[in-house]
């Protein structure tokens, strides 16, 4: 099987087709199907869904009770059954069948020439436009199980279908017609529960003013309430226009999200696809236990739902990428308005928290230590506008930057005009003698005189100044605030325990460096800190990122550059949150994470820096992934058992033990490595 292939990754792709019908026309209607089933087929979508009785035409209403478009709607059936034994592709269509003397709205399910099972409408409208039960018998009322159809025997019959693929478990599908949506309790919700990871509903609604905002919040409820996919198709064009007008509209959510939409109003025959993360939703269903005691609580109704297992020869012997666009920064909104409303929210969590733990502390003033870096920005920032909030002065910030063997010219000055720009009150503390002091007492090379630069040289710098913040915070009744990201409490990339590792109080704990960017960022852009800072901003973000612990050579800076060490944050965010959201094995992530990251058009947006439109090669992705999961599953846990409180901003998650993630210090990361193995180079 290719690495290149969605179907390999559990995605199947999944088609919404919206046909030109004629009314009472079952040969153009059938003709029309098999066109875009075939066109389905031909984009590598395993399941196709049409609009509610596609192969005669919603809108034919008493002729439903002629026997000769009855029929033509058998033949029109047949006709797509025959197309279909040739097409890789399970087909959902709608047609009116009777069975024995009774009347149904059927949603009918075949693939390969053989019927799977035939679905009836529960709910049949009979209010305003709508006169069902005039022509329709509800579905939960029939008498039988099973029927003959097309010659084919004991097919089964009714509302409590699941779908199953035997070659794709997670691939488990229901359906459901049109009004059975608009009801209090849809048959989805209980079909999910009975195990259906898909819900296709096969509709034909009319169109009215508003009425295509309201089937979206429908489906992105359900597909969210139930942590399933959900697949919607209304009629479209030919429908009659006798006293209704349609306007074809179908879409695909996948638990809250659209992944497609139809154009409405379209003239001619079409279809969307997309890609459905069959991972995702087992995930989220494995993980949000109120869903498994929601299925314990509902046993009775879920005991009456049949599974109907299937062969799909899934297409697995050649690439097949996937057509969905993920976001190379899953943290950070791809929309501005959206992005802006974030930032916006997540200042809000920041602030919030900060300014009730000061309460609480019966706190006045806080000690930060301001290095002109990224996340002590970050962090000043959110102690400015805590301190608006409770209605004091700036000042009462108590800003220390603490410049060591290793601070540039550029961070200094950085801080420096921070603080000033803020209304901090500003102090400089040279840590250099101190460490020097530390150095000499226990036997440290460097205090000989040799450039020994190793890890206790770097620590010894991190632990003064967070001794030193401490001190401070005690002589001046203030708490320390950390500054230390999400990111770094991932890769471990903090010194722990008189490090900064450790304060009182984190803000910036549950945000990825990446995020942190865009939120410094947004302020500068915004210019609400005033024109001063936001220059200082631009600066910030211009920074590459560095400890500064390590001298460089002959004035040019700092030897050490983070992400030469523990990996580009871009692509360690991107890991982090498909590995702590989710859950996912390294190969889907390193799939997803190349299907992202391929080229410089994927998944990025015009407002992006220019460092964003990077390209990883999957050699280079399966690279810092290895460095990803061994510091984080073996090497870093430890630091993240004792971290300080801090809010959870998103629900990418956080790595709080108190909140979201409890693992023990001392596990190994061989399991994930194993599959790391499973991921070519190229």
């Amino acid at each position: 099987m290719s690495f290149v292939n969605l179907y390999r990754h559990n995605f199947v792709r999944a088609a919404v087709c919206i046909p030109e019908v004629r009314v009472a026309d079952p040969a153009f209607n059938a003709a029309q199907t098999v066109a875009l089933l075939k066109q389905a087929a031909g984009r590598d979508a395993v399941l196709a869904t049409f609009p509610e009785l596609g192969l005669s035409a919603y809108s034919c209403e008493d002729l439903f009770h002629q026997q000769a478009l009855l029929d033509g709607a058998l033949r029109a059936l047949h006709e797509v059954l025959a197309a279909s034994r040739y097409l890789p592709i399970v087909a959902v269509v709608g047609a009116p069948l009777q069975v024995g003397t009774l009347l149904y709205n059927c949603a009918v399910v075949l693939a390969r020439g053989r019927i799977l099972g035939v679905v009836p409408k529960t709910y049949l409208p009979n209010y305003r436009e709508f006169y069902e039960l005039r022509q329709f018998t509800p579905g939960d009322t029939a008498p039988v199980q099973s029927i003959e159809l097309l010659g084919q025997r004991d097919v089964p019959f009714g509302a409590e279908l699941v779908f199953q693929a035997e070659e794709q478990p997670l691939l488990a599908f229901h359906c459901e017609i049109c009004e059975d949506l608009w009801t209090p309790i849809p048959p989805s919700a209980y079909a999910a529960l009975a195990g259906a990871t898909v819900l296709v509903n096969l509709s034909a609604s009319n169109v009215t003013i508003g009425k295509d905002d309201y089937r979206r919040q429908l489906a992105t409820s359900q597909s969210a309430r139930c942590l399933a996919a959900y697949l919607y198709g209304a009629a479209g064009f030919g429908e009659s226009t006798t006293d209704l007008a349609w306007d074809g509209h179908g879409f695909i959510y996948e638990n809250g999200t659209r992944l497609a939409e139809t154009e409405r109003f379209a003239y001619r025959s079409q279809l969307v696809t997309a890609d459905i993360d069959l991972d995702r939703l087992a995930q989220d269903r494995m993980r949000q236990t109120t869903f498994g005691r929601s299925v314990a609580r509902h046993r009775e109704a879920v005991a009456r739902f049949r599974t109907v297992r299937f062969q799909l020869a899934l297409p697995l012997d050649r690439e097949i990428p996937l057509e969905r666009v993920y976001e190379r920064f899953p943290y950070v909104p791809s929309d501005p308005a959206t992005r802006d409303a974030r930032c916006h929210e997540i200042y809000e969590v920041q602030v919030h928290g900060l300014a009730k733990r000061l309460r609480a502390m019966r706190a006045e003033k806080v000690v930060i230590g301001v290095s002109g870096g990224l996340d002590s920005t970050q962090a000043l920032i959110v102690c400015a506008r805590a301190m608006d909030v409770l209605g004091l002065p700036r000042g009462n910030i108590l800003g220390y930057t603490m410049p060591g063997f290793a601070t540039t010219g550029r961070t200094l000055d950085q801080a420096r005009r921070l603080m000033h720009a803020l209304g901090c009150t500003a102090a400089e503390i040279d840590i250099r003698p101190s460490c020097v002091q530390m150095l000499k007492d226990i036997g440290h090379p460097y205090a000989r005189g040799e450039q020994v630069f190793d890890l206790t040289f770097e620590n010894v710098q991190a632990g003064a100044r967070t001794s030193h913040l401490f001190r401070l915070g005690g002589l001046h009744s203030a708490p320390v605030v950390g500054t230390s990201d999400l990111s770094e409490l991932a890769l471990g990339w903090c010194t722990y325990g008189v490090g900064d590792h450790m304060a009182h109080y984190h803000v910036n704990a549950s945000i990825p460096k990446t995020l942190i960017q865009y939120l410094v960022r947004h302020v500068a852009r915004t210019g609400e800190l005033g024109a001063e800072a936001s220059r200082v901003l631009e600066d910030v973000l211009d920074t590459p990122i560095s400890p500064e612990l390590v001298p460089g050579h002959a004035g040019e800076g700092p030897e050490q550059s983070t992400e030469s060490i523990v990996g580009p944050y871009e692509l360690q965010d991107f890991h982090l949150y498909y590995v702590l959201r989710f859950g996912y094995a390294p190969p889907k992530v390193a799939f997803l994470a190349w299907s992202a990251w391929r080229d410089r058009s994927r998944g990025t947006w015009p407002e992006m820096p220019a460092a964003a439109h990077n390209q990883y090669t999957l050699g280079e992705i399966r690279k810092w992934l290895g460095v990803f999961l061994k510091r984080f599953f073996q090497s870093s846990q430890y630091k993240r058992s004792a971290i300080p409180n801090s809010p959870k901003v998103g629900s990418g998650g956080s790595l709080s033990p108190r909140s979201d993630w409890r693992a023990p210090s001392d596990g190994e990361s061989a399991a994930w490595l194993a599959e790391l193995e499973g991921i070519p180079d190229r």
